[in-house]
């Protein structure tokens, strides 16, 4: 989090509070000044430094909040915003998270009933208490109480999985809507990162209101939680979408805007702000010939806006994908004109890592081929698990039961459309051997070692562990290195650059799996495997036809780990995947 986001929530919180307390006007005035504070193109700390008047050059920040501002870098804290808390000692974010409550009802519900935080908010709504208090009702508990579970989920970051589906049937939708006439996600869906807070769409048009009834009439919104004229925000499949429509010449710098990240904009207006220009959601603009170019959003001579790439050419840098936007060394790449050509989704030729019957899957070994197929894939592997330490008994493959799999794969590959590779998927137990013999594993065409126990592991323990599995020489890639889950494990601690290193100079890939209850490894991961020579292997980790779909989630993963295409091992044709694996 950026010192200027910091500040923001700060003055957001003192907000929230003075609202609970009853205090008119004042909020109002603090949650300008965080808004500012946080898309201020400065480091808010360096104007503190400079003191109270640098300070109060950000739009709405007066003398009064300045002076907070200072005395919080100064002391580390703010003392009124200190006594606030402990008069009302608030969960704020969490209750103002439950539909229909606000800072307001929070204050009067803690005045009357002392509730903090949510489960003591749904016990008062359970044993019928918040009904008894002045200006409260049946029917406003029964809502607080229906919307308590939605508001812990709320909490929580969804899986991209789980919501990039949602935002593309509400793309279609509103793509069809009249008056549309351009719709795209923004945030970090748009950046494809593994998990997301809520949906962000945008469109372009100059029917803001026709287009919002459009969208509050979606079949698959649940509820419409608020609309406006130009914004609306609806509940679908538990998830809340945000819709914000442009006009249309404003669309590509609001694009760019939405899509952040925060720190790659303000990295941007830096750039800008040196060449005399300023960026906003509604334009870029020459205020070379203004006095002060925080008078307004729209001062200036606008110069683009209309396009994306209006933008970043007038700021002599190409459209960098928007995976990329993470203040990650991407602007500075752009002007120098380096940037990496990432893989492509078409460029993935086969898969490596997946299940059938025989283990764990759902379907016959033909019918996986034949999905393969169906995709244009040139070749796919049969990677069922091996029997052992982390596999459900019953489950994985004895050695026998190997060897009787590879005859029935050649069956199948003997009239298959696509190459057929036979694989397996060993367990690495915690000091780094494989459940399989060394005689069992070297006639195999593909052997991929994973982490499925000890996944507490410290990080020298388990950085050795897979160093032996990288170093093994029937090893060809290490499947899901960390054995994460996303919002449910955090998986293995690794030295990822002894790692990747060891990956590369042993000729073992790293595999991406594209679960999306994995992404694993992440794309920091992905980018320092790729600085250091690794291949990477895009796998589905598929137990039935449907999952080989999950591969694009991979795909984005390793662009946005700055992966090309000569990274990626299954984006090699199949001459280029044999002489790797042999």
């Amino acid at each position: 989090m950026s010192r200027n986001e910091e500040v923001a929530a700060l003055l957001d919180e003192y907000a929230d509070l003075l609202d609970a307390k009853g205090v008119e006007y004042k909020p109002r005035s603090y949650r300008r000044a965080a808004d500012n504070v946080r898309e201020y193109p400065r480091p808010i700390e360096e104007l503190a430094a400079e003191g109270t008047d640098a300070v109060r050059r950000v739009d709405g920040v007066g003398d009064a909040i300045a002076d907070k501002i200072v005395e919080y870098f100064d002391d580390g804290r703010i003392e009124e915003l200190e006594e606030l808390r402990e008069e009302l000692p608030v969960d704020m974010r969490a209750l103002t998270s439950v539909e229909g409550v606000g800072p307001r009802t929070v204050g009067d519900l803690y005045e009357a009933l002392g509730i903090t935080n949510l489960d003591e908010l749904e016990r008062a709504a359970e044993e019928g208490e918040i009904r008894a208090v002045e200006g409260f009702g049946e029917k406003t508990e029964r809502n607080i109480l229906d919307n308590i579970p939605f508001a812990r989920q709320a909490q929580e970051r969804q899986l991209l999985g789980r919501a990039r589906p949602l935002a593309d049937g509400v793309l279609d939708y509103l793509r069809e809507a009249e008056g549309v006439e351009r719709a795209e996600v923004a945030g970090s869906i748009r950046r494809w990162r593994e998990t997301i807070g809520d949906v962000d769409v945008l469109v372009a048009s100059t029917a803001g209101e026709d287009v919002v009834d459009a969208f509050t009439d979606w079949p698959v919104a649940e509820t419409v939680i608020e609309a406006g004229p130009s914004k609306a925000s609806v509940r679908a499949n538990g998830i809340r979408v945000d819709l914000r429509v442009a006009t249309p010449a404003e669309f590509g710098s609001a694009l760019q805007y939405f899509t952040g990240s925060r720190e790659h904009n303000i990295h941007l207006r830096n750039v800008a702000i040196a060449r005399d220009l300023k960026i906003n959601e509604y334009g870029i603009f020459d205020v070379s010939e203004v006095d002060d170019p925080d008078t307004g959003q729209r001062v200036g001579t606008r110069i683009g806006g209309e396009t994306e790439e209006e933008i970043y050419d007038a700021l002599d840098m190409p459209t960098m994908p928007p995976e990329l936007r993470e203040d990650a060394g991407e602007i500075e790449a752009a002007l120098e004109g380096s940037l990496p050509d990432l893989v492509g989704e078409e460029e993935i030729r086969g898969d490596l890592h997946t299940h059938t019957d025989w283990s764990d899957g759902n379907r016959t070994i033909e019918e996986m081929v034949e999905a393969a197929a169906d995709r244009g894939y040139e070749y796919h592997c049969v990677s069922d698990h091996a029997a052992g330490p982390g596999i459900v008994a019953g489950v994985g493959l004895s050695e026998e039961e190997v060897e009787e799999q590879a005859a029935a794969v050649a069956a199948v590959a003997d009239d298959a459309p696509v190459e057929v590779l036979h694989g397996i998927e060993t367990n690495i137990d915690a000091e780094g051997g494989l459940s399989l013999d060394d005689d069992v594993l070297s006639g195999l065409d593909v052997v991929i070692a994973s982490p499925h126990t000890a996944l507490d592991q410290g990080r020298e323990a388990a950085t050795e562990r897979l160093l032996r599995a990288i170093e093994h020489p029937s090893v060809d890639i290490i499947g899901h290195p960390t054995g994460r889950l996303l919002n449910q494990r955090p998986g293995l601690d690794l030295d990822l650059e002894r790692i990747a290193e060891a990956a590369a100079e042993h000729g073992t890939a790293l595999e991406l799996n594209a679960n999306p209850h994995r992404l694993d490894l992440r794309a920091e991961a992905i980018r320092i495997a790729v600085e250091a020579g690794a291949a990477i292997a895009i796998d589905t980790d598929a137990h039935g036809p449907a999952e080989l779909d999950n591969v694009r989630y991979g795909v984005y993963t390793a662009r946005r780990g700055w992966a090309e295409t000569a990274d990626v091992l299954n984006a090699r044709d199949v001459d280029g995947l044999r002489e790797f694996l042999h």
